[in-house]
């Protein structure tokens, strides 16, 4: 067949509506209505936050589940990805806004502790590689739970170890890490976030994502003030020293509650997410295959800019020579902006139906809808 009768799907969730495996059956099927000989390839994509396991096992990676601890400590069964001796880990699966009870929000207080679990779990598997995707955190806590559940010892000034989530590192006396599990030291980490805001500041953690997880003005305060002590008691340690002020002013060092400052403790290395997810994912070939590759996410807005998956996709595609088109719940950006993106052209569901509900509520269906009109306009 031709190959610009080849589409390759690769685009991210719809959050709230449809999975990314969701999104390219559905194009798929509207595509096909239109001309039922196309061949489609699936390639689920994601930038490092929630949904990234799922799209290495649709990729072909074996899925594990773990019981590890959820953000407020109670039990949760998380899953983690395995091909071979690489894994990809999802902080989100642990320590993720998801795993909260509903309505219930714990800035203060919520740990990743859970995160270390399951990246404990994944060198047990006989990992030797690791991308450790980190976003939709419920946590503000530096990494510290992830790092205690790895070996780290943080202790206030009577010897105890502090209390969980950012709030406790307040009372931060004495770190020690050289518990850390020394497997961590000859393993390649690799830090995927589609953020790359410090530590704390005006641009850290707690000021920019601490809203979005329950913290008030004063918890905002408190947690940049407890988060910048973390980093002043870490300095004071002979395994990190100065480092440690340099690492919470490194890109990536705010991602994700702060965990990305823990990784980078450990010696990850930051990466922007999707970039990562598309090495993995084996995504060069797939695109070396197609004629047309369909992207997209549940809102095309400014955000998508910086670092999601529909721009990273774009963008290799772009360098390729490949025609991008995207599909998208809501769009918010002008044709200039898509256009400087790699996007030809964008198909909100709202084009179809304009009641914003109803295209949350019948997601599937409409984008079905929206597939058929990009068969016509660029396969037919």
């Amino acid at each position: 067949m031709d190959g610009a009768r080849r589409v390759l799907v690769a685009a991210d969730k719809f959050k709230g509506s449809l999975t990314a495996v969701e999104v390219a059956e559905r194009v798929t099927a509207g595509l096909r209505r239109v001309v039922p000989d196309v061949v489609v390839e699936a390639l689920p994509v994601a930038d490092g936050g929630d949904g990234t396991v799922a799209a290495a096992v649709a990729a072909g990676f074996e899925r594990r589940e773990v019981r590890v601890a959820g953000p407020l400590g109670d039990p949760v069964t998380a899953a983690y990805a395995l091909r071979g001796d690489t894994a990809v880990v999802e902080m989100a699966e642990a320590s993720g806004l998801q795993r909260l009870p509903e309505g219930v929000l714990a800035p203060l207080t919520a740990s990743t502790y859970g995160s270390g679990e399951l990246l404990r779990a994944a060198l047990d598997a006989g990992a030797r590689s690791i991308v450790f995707g980190v976003g939709g955190s419920a946590t503000t806590d530096g990494g510290a739970g992830m790092l205690a559940a790895l070996g780290a010892r943080f202790l206030d000034a009577d010897g105890e170890p502090v209390a969980p989530g950012g709030g406790g590192l307040a009372a931060l006396a004495s770190a020690d890490l050289s518990g850390l599990d020394p497997r961590l030291a000859e393993v390649e980490l690799v830090l995927a976030s589609d953020v790359d805001n410090p530590l704390t500041g005006p641009k850290g953690a707690p000021a920019v994502y601490g809203p979005q997880k329950g913290a008030s003005p004063d918890d905002v305060a408190a947690l940049d003030a407890a988060l910048a002590h973390f980093a002043e008691v870490l300095a004071g340690t002979e395994s990190v020293g100065a480092r440690a002020a340099e690492y919470a002013a490194s890109p990536g060092a705010g991602a994700a509650g702060g965990i990305g400052y823990g990784a980078l403790l450990l010696g990850a290395r930051f990466r922007p997410g999707i970039e990562v997810m598309l090495d993995v994912l084996g995504f060069a070939p797939a695109l070396e295959r197609a004629g047309l590759v369909v992207t997209g996410e549940g809102s095309l807005d400014e955000q998508t800019l910086h670092g999601k998956a529909p721009a990273g996709v774009a963008a290799a595609a772009r360098a390729a020579g490949k025609e991008v088109v995207a599909v998208c719940g809501r769009l918010a950006l002008p044709a200039d902006a898509l256009g400087r993106a790699g996007i030809r052209r964008a198909y909100p569901l709202t084009d179809v139906e304009p009641d914003v509900e109803k295209c949350i509520a019948e997601a599937g269906p409409i984008l079905e809808t929206v597939a058929e009109g990009i068969a016509r306009d660029f396969l037919s």
